[in-house]
């Protein structure tokens, strides 16, 4: 792994840092960055762009003139293309100009970009900004410690509120996440500034983070999940239990009361018969 200085805010030298060959080391390879930016390009444009044809302009339902003998070259609309005011033919209609590009291309793009960048001396790593409140003032100190002059990417995290409200009014500052750190905003830019704690890695790439942030939410929600499916299954045997209990009481009480009939019944009969022997 090739190595960089370190520096804080005001542009002091405090250490070495890594910086991986897989993301800043290899060859740039400039037709898949012009591939990529060209679709990346491509697919910021509206596409809104319409025309109506002689069917959607209003009017010319009649025929302007009788077909012969008026000495005019036949028409049977005053809304054909050739007229003023009249159809545009093969004018353009909305689409979409989206291009549909592998991730392992984007993925490519980026690391060939930043390798261009790290070729050039252009990536600065600071350990952290260090500030309290927002400062403009204090961002534009730090560039200026730092040694940057004109277009920088500054790579902030998420969480790193005071840093992004300190550079978002400085013009030639570019603010950006590591999740959407991308080819083209690298390519636009003449010096990319990291913090050590969003430096992307082959091992840990920039977008890592929001990987491990939806597999944590995955996590939670089978987690809770699971927990309703155990309350309701609780809930559910404890139904079923009572109702055996109900129903088990009931085929009880009707199997004693058919009993008794049952012995009532025989009871008669055994007096029916005594009193015919007797008689």
């Amino acid at each position: 792994m090739s190595q960089i200085t370190l520096k804080d805010a005001a542009g002091k030298d405090t250490g070495k840092v890594d910086l991986d060959d897989a993301m800043f080391g290899i060859e740039p390879n400039v037709s898949v960055m012009h591939q990529v930016v060209t679709a990346q390009l491509a697919a910021r444009r509206a596409g809104t762009q319409s025309t109506k044809t002689r069917s959607e302009v209003r009017g010319g339902g009649a025929k302007p003139y009788r077909q012969k003998g008026t000495g005019n070259a036949r028409q049977g609309s005053i809304r054909s293309p050739q007229f003023a005011g009249g159809g545009v033919a093969l004018g353009p209609k909305p689409r979409k100009y989206g291009q549909k590009t592998p991730k392992k291309m984007i993925g490519l793009a980026l690391r060939s970009a930043l390798s261009d960048r790290a070729a050039d001396d252009k990536i600065v790593v600071v350990d952290a900004w260090g500030w309290d409140a927002p400062s403009t003032k204090s961002a534009k100190a730090a560039l200026a410690g730092l040694g940057i002059e004109g277009k920088v990417l500054v790579v902030v995290g998420r969480d790193d509120a005071v840093a992004a409200l300190s550079f978002r009014n400085l013009p030639e500052v570019q603010l950006i996440t590591p999740q959407e750190l991308n080819a083209y905003d690298v390519l636009c830019n003449e010096y990319i500034v990291f913090t050590e704690d969003v430096l992307p890695s082959a091992a840990k790439p920039a977008e890592a983070s929001t990987v491990e942030q939806i597999s944590a939410a995955v996590s939670d929600v089978a987690e809770q999940a699971a927990d309703a499916a155990e309350s309701a299954a609780e809930v559910v045997t404890e139904a079923v239990t009572a109702a055996a209990e109900k129903v088990a009481d009931v085929a009880e009480g009707a199997i004693s009361a058919v009993t008794e009939r049952i012995e009532d019944l025989r009871s008669d009969d055994a007096e029916d018969d005594e009193e015919g022997e007797e008689s």
